[in-house]
């Protein structure tokens, strides 16, 4: 049997990892944004929670995004 040619696909991937980098952006947005108003709160000026919800988050969304890589990469090599 004689194999389909793939489609192209390119705006499809596109839209995923787009999404992905906007979600990237949302989740270290809000950690930051939270450890800013617990700093305003506590009123003292070291900006501990801040430094502590940036970096935490940044490493959440890195792990979300290499997982999500990972399981669009594992699901286009299925196909």
């Amino acid at each position: 049997m004689a194999k389909k040619p793939k489609k192209d696909n390119s705006l499809n991937t596109y839209a995923k990892y787009s999404g992905i980098g906007i979600q990237m952006f949302a989740i270290i947005g809000i950690g930051s944004y939270i450890g800013v108003k617990i700093d305003e709160n506590n009123g003292d000026d070291s900006n501990l929670w801040t430094i502590i919800l940036s970096l935490t988050s940044t490493i959440i969304a890195v792990v979300f995004v290499i997982r999500r890589i990972i399981a669009n990469s594992n699901s286009d090599h299925q196909k």
